[in-house]
């Protein structure tokens, strides 16, 4: 699979300088967890489970989550559990008839059969621990087409008992699974608890770092302890007390010294248009060519233009990827993601190996301070997420990325 493979070669090449790399369920956990992407999430209750994962992953969605804990009732747990078995059968099926490439079926004009796709990378959000050794030994043969295991309300305690079922499973099936905890716990909300918290998920995680792939933010449970819930025209850093979680998540859990993980973006709630009380925070300017005004528009009626402003802030507050629960969602987290070609060529300046010993530089676009020991870390995770996301030409911008993700 690759980000943006599912618009044609002729396109791909008229938007990167450097295009995405294509990457595997078996790829190095560093490539996959940069690579994640807009992680969306979908209810194990869905009887077409295996025809809609084949269907967004045609549309470019890289990974999913099933989901048997928040977006489901208690009482449809059992039946949910049954359906993921029989889909991951489905998917299983497929994926061996097709030689690893699944045919969706239908693309986004509702023609079907239209479309080839590799399946995402898959996982599934369980409650209790018991659940993945159990589920892993009822897939049989297609736990193959599973990359591992969502862990809710992760704490040192409860996640210690995740991952030793985790680790369990993976001896049952003989294949890596990964873990990615969410953090959403009360208790690391609260102040006088969070930083015992904090270091006892550090704790929790780094014994298992091989395993852990991502850490999530759960900000909707976050809200969820105090009352609140943001409107479709703020971002999670303007509550407060959300922003406040997230910069100490990073500061402990995000750290570019070789300690920390990648953590993902949280979930945006909004897909429909809302009543509004702040103008739109899209600039007209990026979008007056073309049919880029029509695309501008339909951001702004949708909500998204909160959205795009939140993935980046994301960036900008150290996280990479992001929650997703609707499919519009996807294309514009994804153009986002890509490298732009000055941000390219910086990373390369500081990187380069003539410039070891330090310095400052004049960037290539005669813009800004390049300071090599300071912007190191940055530039060597820029050129991480140019990897897997590639990186655009010189006059290649967001809404030329956006409106092509949007045409399949």
């Amino acid at each position: 699979m690759r980000h943006f493979g599912h618009i044609s070669p002729t396109a791909r090449e008229g938007l990167f300088f450097r295009e995405p790399s294509t990457f595997t369920a078996d790829s190095p956990a560093r490539m996959l967890s940069v690579a994640l992407g807009a992680t969306l999430y979908s209810p194990a209750t869905r009887p077409s489970l295996a025809d809609d994962v084949l269907k967004q992953a045609a549309r470019g969605v890289v990974s999913m989550v099933l989901c048997l804990e928040d977006s489901i009732d208690d009482a449809e747990v059992t039946d949910a559990e049954a359906n993921l078995i029989r889909q991951f059968a489905a998917l299983a099926a497929r994926d061996a008839a097709s030689g690893n490439a699944v045919r969706s079926p239908e693309d986004a004009t509702g023609t079907a059969g239209a479309v080839d796709a590799d399946a995402p990378l898959l996982f599934i959000r369980v409650r209790e621990p018991a659940q993945i050794t159990d589920l892993v030994r009822r897939l049989g043969d297609s736990v193959r087409m599973l990359s591992g295991f969502v862990l809710p309300k992760f704490t040192e305690d409860r996640g210690r008992q995740f991952l030793e079922a985790l680790a369990e499973a993976e001896t049952a099936c003989g294949r890596r699974l990964f873990a990615m905890p969410v953090l959403e716990s009360p208790e690391l909300l609260h102040l006088e608890t969070r930083g015992e918290i904090l270091q006892g998920i550090a704790r929790s995680v780094e014994k298992h770092r091989d395993r852990v792939l991502a850490l999530r933010l759960g900000v909707t449970d976050f809200c969820s302890a105090y009352g609140l819930r943001r409107a479709p025209d703020m971002t999670a850093y303007d509550v407060h007390i959300v922003a406040s979680v997230i910069a100490d998540v990073v500061n402990v859990l995000g750290r570019a010294d070789g300690t920390g993980f990648t953590i993902t973006g949280p979930v945006w709630e909004y897909f429909r248009r809302q009543e509004r009380m702040f103008k739109p925070q899209l600039r007209r300017s990026p979008f007056l060519e073309g049919r880029a005004e029509e695309l501008r528009t339909a951001l702004i009626e949708h909500d998204l233009d909160g959205l795009l402003r939140e993935i980046e802030l994301d960036r900008a507050n150290g996280l990479l990827g992001k929650t997703c629960i609707h499919p519009s969602h996807v294309a514009p987290v994804h153009a986002l993601s890509v490298v732009s070609h000055e941000e390219f060529t910086d990373a390369q300046d500081i990187l380069s190996p003539e410039r070891g010993g330090g310095g400052v530089l004049r960037s290539a676009y005669t813009n800004k301070m390049n300071e090599v020991k300071p912007h190191r870390a940055w530039a060597e995770r820029t050129l991480q997420r140019a990897e897997v996301f590639g990186v655009a030409k010189e006059d290649v911008g967001f809404v030329d990325l956006l409106a092509a993700g949007l045409t399949n």
